[in-house]
């Protein structure tokens, strides 16, 4: 049931809320009011969604109505789950990696087994991958290398690539590019290459995704969406890219292809705005 304050603002919105070139799919139940990452599970048919930093540690299913239909509890803590990525297996990883204070030295992904997630478990027990970044010597580092936050991630062909978010005051678009294997384990980041989105505010990265195929890659900010195409696979950030930018304001979180042409956005309600599913048709 959605609370009374929840229900008010609806209804503004609903006769004054313009969302530009986002096309509102649904209302995200109150329970995602953070939501973090998102992922869509064609074998399940749902789409999972996870909340970020001081939320219980739940995986949410949630099916063509916009209603929770799936509820897991993950056996670990949800130090700052920030994203979600599957492999065509239907395994799902949940990227417990914010490090808004860049000053973490546990930083992990959790994997759930794609057969975990059949008949609506109770529970799960993930295995984990943990790492660190190469390039990182001290904690916290000084304010104008604080490059270690990381919010976005996926999986492609048996590797997990990672995009950080950049905590500097002056290089609020730099986003490192780095990669990890897929199995459970203690592992030091491979470090690939560097791109930088924009020099305007809320350039950050908050979330990333790349196509069925391995031909097109999407990079969330709070203000736009950069699309990659013809990729280069050795290095992502060398492929012909697109920036799209949003005529709506909000926060930004999640982002996941639904097919070659229209992708799926997430962000978080803040008790005016937000708190819904869009999808976003692109070249």
């Amino acid at each position: 049931m959605l609370k009374p304050k929840r229900l008010i603002f609806l209804l503004l919105l609903s006769t004054s809320c313009n969302t530009g070139n986002l096309k509102t799919l649904m209302d995200l139940p109150f329970d995602l009011n953070e939501v973090s990452g998102i992922a869509i599970d064609k074998s399940n048919k749902v789409i999972w969604m996870v909340n970020d930093s001081g939320n219980k540690p739940l995986l949410f299913g949630i099916d063509g109505s916009g209603k929770i239909s799936k509820t897991i509890k993950i056996e670990a803590k949800n130090k700052d789950w920030e994203d979600l990525t599957m492999d065509p297996s239907g395994n799902l990883y949940i990227g417990d990696f914010g490090n808004n204070a860049n000053a973490s030295k546990t930083l992990s992904i959790l994997k759930i087994a794609a057969d975990s997630l059949k008949n609506n478990p109770k529970t799960v027990v993930p295995e984990v991958i943990r790492f660190k970044y190469p390039d990182q010597k001290k904690f916290p580092p000084k304010k104008s290398k604080r490059h270690f936050d990381c919010e976005a991630f996926f999986y492609y062909q048996d590797n997990l690539y990672l995009f950080t978010k950049s905590r500097s005051p002056k290089q609020k678009g730099k986003t490192n590019l780095y990669t990890l294997p897929t199995k459970k384990g203690n592992y030091e980041a491979t470090y690939i290459s560097t791109f930088n989105t924009c020099e305007e505010s809320r350039c950050w990265v908050t979330s990333a995704d790349i196509n069925a195929k391995g031909d097109k890659m999407a990079i969330l900010t709070e203000n736009s969406v950069f699309v990659f195409s013809n990729l280069n696979t050795s290095d992502f950030f060398k492929s012909d890219y697109k920036r799209y930018t949003f005529a709506y304001d909000s926060q930004k979180e999640s982002v996941t292809f639904k097919n070659d042409s229209i992708l799926y956005i997430a962000d978080e309600y803040l008790g005016v705005s937000g708190g819904n599913l869009y999808s976003f048709k692109i070249d």
